[in-house]
């Protein structure tokens, strides 16, 4: 499926799309030694958020969507080397409005869950700001 959204995301800070499908998306993420918190190789949570985040967006995959809100937990700690996979389902896709359930693997571990809102507006948010 053609990705019609985050076109000029950076990839290697976010994920790369393994699959998009209508309603759903699995990302792919190898932490780097960048992306750490400190000397132990603990990755910053920011960057597991994008991840989701990112594969909230493509499940939707519209080039107005944006996030409204989320509700996460993090569930284990990730560290420089890990590869994480995130899985997206879009559990209400409407028109405007989308919630969008995301899991984040490492191997058999779900290190990170959430619901993100996502809505689609009429125009690119930044149109005419």
């Amino acid at each position: 499926m053609e990705i019609k959204t985050h076109e000029s995301i950076n990839q290697s800070l976010c994920g790369e799309p393994v699959e998009v499908t209508e309603g759903a998306s699995t990302v792919s993420m190898t932490c780097k030694a960048d992306m750490a918190a400190d000397a132990s190789g603990l990755v910053h949570g920011g960057f597991i958020f994008g991840l989701a985040d990112y594969a909230a967006m493509l499940s939707v995959n519209h080039p107005n969507v944006v996030l409204g809100a989320a509700e996460t937990r993090f569930l284990k700690p990730s560290r420089v080397g890990d590869v994480l996979v995130a899985k997206a389902q879009d559990q209400t896709p409407q028109e405007r409005k989308h919630l969008v359930q995301v899991e984040v693997s490492c191997g058999e571990d779900v290190v990170f869950s959430g619901t993100f809102t996502c809505f689609v507006t009429k125009e690119h948010v930044l149109a005419g700001a």
